[in-house]
């Protein structure tokens, strides 16, 4: 039975690949921080079925402990301070934890289970305001906040370990994936949510920020598909993972609020005050050579996504 280690577990991705990992037969590995109040919601109903490590990226040591102990054959890193308006409040926080945890991750890895592959989750936010519209593997990185500075960091340094050592590692440079288990700090969740709670009536309006930035959007559940696809490639290639649609925050918030019959209009404040720095007008993947090598597609169109998130905050609220 092949081992399958998963730092970030009880996030949205983690969660979704852990899943579809142990359905294929892998035994899964997660590791988890310690925190005063645990956050395993979204792997509750993998209890019993994964094996739990409670590992730090600040901490060379624990990681690898937990890798000399476990031996997995495929290391996926995917925790990370991810949430690009905290790396303006937390710099120095998001550079240890996204850029110096991955290196860490990265020579846990090297020393102590050098024959395994390893999957470093990258960010369409590494390219910034590119020049270039799609953006592919070629197009050069600008990244714009703190955190697309620390995840450039990790990219590189991930190639640089394959080169060096070589070792099988892989970057999924991944865009804009959702789910009904997004945080609820994320826009597409902070909008979800927002629009269960006025079609139940417990909330009237939605303060949102600026609403014109176009992304492109898919499904995280498709995107850990790829993620396991990349790393069972004959060598080792970084890839972007993208639906290839790009789609405004207007859209988002128009076809959440039409999943309950509503008119965004009738209940979105625009607030300069939640606007981004930095924003970036547009990001759109070409996602053209992952599909050819991969035999990769999405599944799960914008609309569906939408639909999906918007009733199950209407059933978790119900």
């Amino acid at each position: 039975m092949p081992t399958a280690l998963i730092s970030g577990v009880t996030g949205q991705d983690g969660s979704f690949l852990a899943e579809q990992l142990l359905a294929k037969g892998f035994r899964v590995v997660g590791l988890y921080r310690r925190l005063s109040a645990e956050n395993h919601w979204r792997i509750a109903h993998l209890e019993g079925r994964l094996e739990l490590h409670c590992a730090d990226l600040l901490d060379l040591g624990s990681l690898m402990n937990v890798m000399e102990e476990t031996r997995p054959d495929w290391i996926f890193n995917l925790a990370a301070q991810s949430f690009v308006p905290t790396s303006w409040q937390q710099p120095l926080l998001t550079g240890e934890v996204t850029a110096l945890g991955a290196a860490r991750m990265l020579e846990a890895f090297r020393r102590c289970a050098p024959m395994a592959r390893f999957y470093q989750a990258s960010s369409s936010e590494m390219f910034g305001n590119a020049r270039e519209s799609p953006q592919d593997e070629r197009t050069p990185f600008s990244p714009l906040s703190p955190y697309a500075v620390s995840k450039v960091y990790a990219h590189q340094l991930a190639g640089t370990y394959r080169s060096a050592y070589g070792l099988f590692v892989v970057c999924g440079i991944l865009f804009n994936h959702e789910s009904e288990r997004r945080g609820m700090e994320f826009l597409t969740r902070k909008v979800s949510h927002g629009v269960a709670r006025i079609k139940l009536g417990l909330q009237e309006g939605l303060r949102l920020g600026d609403l014109a930035p176009r992304r492109d959007w898919g499904f995280a559940g498709d995107y850990t598909r790829a993620m396991q696809a990349m790393l069972a490639l004959d060598a080792p290639q970084d890839l972007v993972i993208a639906s290839g649609q790009d789609r405004s925050v207007e859209d988002f918030v128009s076809a959440a609020f039409a999943q309950v019959d509503l008119d965004w209009r009738d209940h979105v404040q625009e607030d300069q005050s939640l606007y981004r720095k930095n924003e970036l007008p547009c990001l759109r993947g070409d996602s053209t050579v992952a599909r050819s090598l991969l035999n990769w597609a999405p599944k799960v169109g914008f609309q569906a996504l939408v639909k999906r998130m918007v009733e199950a905050d209407l059933k978790r609220l119900a």
